[in-house]
């Protein structure tokens, strides 16, 4: 496990498109029809990561607080499966039906998408207004696994908050950290 940080690209860049197979139901999905109609967010998690373990279920609480808000949230994993086989389309489905992820999970095989939007690490957190424009990416909050800290997704829901209610985003995000993605 490396300790890595996010990339932060720019704000007010447009949503790279894609169209990915979700491993909840083995269908093709693509960003024009998961988006919301206030906002999307986009992360990037896997199976493995402990700090995405550390973080899901507030992964799932977000998830089901702001899709009442027009808020839709993805989750993409593109860790190399040959080589981190727990991180496969198959552990995929399982694990989502066991942390009962309310969100598409898509498998990102190619690691094209997340090339094209310069993830780095997971967790990475990419959130879009409602003309697919990057308004917040960075931190859920500054819980990690071991520090004591609890995990309450402020720095994201702050974020999701703002967008909804059409107030300014901070633009002093802080990057997120997490495992490094496994590339091939």
């Amino acid at each position: 496990m490396a300790l890595t940080p996010s990339n932060m690209l720019p704000l007010g860049t447009k949503a790279p498109k894609f169209n990915l197979i979700d491993t909840k139901d083995n269908q093709l999905k693509s960003l024009s029809s998961l988006k919301g109609d206030n906002g999307t967010l986009v992360m990037f998690i896997c199976n493995h990561c402990p700090f995405v373990i550390h973080i899901n279920k507030q992964l799932v609480q977000l998830a089901n607080d702001f899709a009442l808000k027009g808020i839709s949230t993805i989750a993409i994993s593109s860790n190399d499966a040959v080589n981190y086989p727990q991180d496969g389309p198959e552990f995929m489905h399982t694990h989502a039906k066991a942390n009962h992820y309310p969100f598409p999970y898509l498998y990102d095989e190619t690691q094209e998408i997340a090339k094209a939007y310069d993830a780095a690490c997971t967790p990475d957190f990419f959130l879009f207004n409602g003309n697919l424009e990057l308004v917040y990416t960075g931190e859920l909050d500054q819980s990690r696994p071991g520090n004591g800290i609890p995990v309450t997704g402020i720095d994201l829901r702050h974020a999701m908050n703002a967008l909804v209610e059409n107030r300014s985003i901070n633009s002093g995000q802080k990057p997120s950290m997490g495992c490094n993605i496994k590339w091939k």
